[in-house]
């Protein structure tokens, strides 16, 4: 019922716990999830993860925050992208929410390695699962330089402004919330959800970070993705079967991943 278009499971806290955060999951209706890749030095514990299971996925990139890890290079992006399970190219982007004494000037390191995730996107043709933090406007103006009209993806963990939001739809990316939609603190978040079009809605856990309301001082689990539904729904006044459903079908038309059976038909072929 569920989608979960946003985690980390190859996290040790979290990789040592596979079969019980995939019990959690069935349990709660959650039936599948997309592993985010943040170095390339992670990327073969990733892709393994989501191989060896059938409702699972992943991604290739190197996360903005990371330094002092491979810098990734074109070819290296697109060549893991072939893999199996590889939907997307990411976690990418720009975060300028800790300089460590660094102008943004000096960020330029950060707004490189952005432009070779979007020329990954475009060449592999995958989407970009793109991180933005005190960043917006370059994230914006690297997205129209790079690839306007020519890419596609989703800002995740969307904590940004109505203009924001805006301005990703018309460059035909999705918005996906995370249990930060759900902190008593986040109306005005809140309200940007309500505008955004269903059809363009994803929802996420960041797992094992964000634990959303009422689990909030836990580690976070794909299994808690309905709470992050149940506000989005009744943010927009709209059934909780709704919400799930239509983020479930962006999920699976945006990452062109196959309906439940299909899939798991063509997973067992591989195997």
């Amino acid at each position: 019922m569920f989608v979960d278009s946003h985690c980390h499971l190859a996290m040790p806290e979290l990789l040592g716990r596979i079969d019980a955060i995939r019990a959690d999951m069935a349990a709660a209706g959650v039936e599948r999830a997309l592993c985010i890749c943040t170095t390339l030095e992670e990327f073969e514990t990733v892709q393994a993860l989501a191989a060896a299971h059938d409702n699972l996925w992943c991604t290739v990139g190197v996360h903005p925050d990371n330094e002092g890890v491979t810098e990734p290079g074109i070819d290296d992006l697109v060549a893991r992208a072939r893999r199996p399970r590889v939907v997307a190219i990411g976690e990418t982007g720009l975060d300028y929410y800790r300089l460590n004494g660094r102008s943004v000037d000096q960020m330029q390191w950060q707004r490189e390695r952005f432009r070779v995730h979007i020329r990954a996107a475009l060449a592999s043709g995958l989407p970009l699962v793109v991180h933005t933090r005190s960043a917006s406007e370059d994230t914006l103006a690297l997205l129209r330089e790079e690839g306007a009209g020519r890419v596609r993806g989703v800002f995740h963990c969307f904590t940004e402004t109505r203009e924001v939001a805006c301005a990703a739809l018309e460059l035909g990316f999705h918005i996906s919330f995370s249990g930060i939609l759900t902190f008593r603190n986040a109306e005005e978040l809140r309200a940007v959800a309500r505008e955004v079009p269903l059809e363009r809605c994803l929802i996420e856990t960041d797992s094992p970070y964000l634990a959303p309301v009422p689990m909030r001082g836990k580690p976070n689990s794909p299994a808690y993705v309905p709470h992050v539904a149940a506000r989005l729904a009744e943010v927009k006044g709209l059934a909780l079967e709704a919400v799930a459903r239509a983020t479930r079908e962006n999920f699976e038309r945006l990452f062109a991943i196959p309906p439940p059976r299909q899939d798991r038909e063509n997973h067992e072929k591989v195997d």
